[in-house]
């Protein structure tokens, strides 16, 4: 998230923590749909994932003035989002509430335009409907560490900032993730 400050977003945040209304809803802009990307894909649910990303966004007005390294300010407030999604898993009293959807995976796993057999679209549907469910059955530390990780891109040092753990303990849960999710689909197939 913060390997090397943006000049521009550390501007944006110390006016934002002078009240600058203006720099914060520039802030807001920018991170509004990663943040509901990576909730919709822990949450699977819309209207929860806007809740999360609105109380995320929220709490970060409320707090701004906290933040005592601008440069952070990515980490920050991913960690925030990641803990809001916590909250409304634990509320839902589900350990295994769903992950993601189809349409989700097909966005970062779709085939080429120039793929039209129907066959093969079929196959990789049911594939990706395999994985959903199977990431449904990870535990709640690995999903968060996937999704961060597999789709929204981040580093393991982004990771380890936004889930509040040690690099080392993200990689070890991708890991168990990754083999699990491996194990599952073979056998699925």
């Amino acid at each position: 998230m913060d390997a090397e400050p943006d000049p521009h977003l550390v501007t944006l945040v110390l006016r934002a923590q002078d009240g600058d209304v203006a720099s914060f809803e520039e802030l807001v802009l920018r991170y509004q749909t990663p943040l509901f990307r990576m909730a919709y894909r822990t949450l699977n649910s819309r209207v929860d994932a806007e809740d999360a990303v609105q109380d995320t966004f929220t709490s970060a007005w409320t707090k701004l003035d906290q933040l005592r390294q601008p440069e952070a300010f990515s980490s920050w407030l991913y960690r925030q989002c990641v803990n809001r999604c916590r909250d409304l898993l634990r509320r839902r009293g589900s350990q295994s509430a769903a992950l993601l959807s189809s349409d989700l995976l097909d966005e970062t796993t779709a085939t080429s335009a120039a793929d039209t057999d129907p066959v093969r679209q079929a196959e990789q549907s049911s594939s990706m409907d395999e994985l959903g469910r199977l990431l449904e059955s990870l535990p709640e530390e690995q999903r968060m560490v996937w999704v961060l990780r597999e789709l929204q891109h981040f580093s393991y040092q982004q990771i380890a900032d936004a889930l509040e753990i040690t690099e080392p303990t993200a990689r070890g849960r991708l890991a168990r993730a990754r083999k699990s999710l491996a194990e599952g689909m073979e056998g699925w197939r």
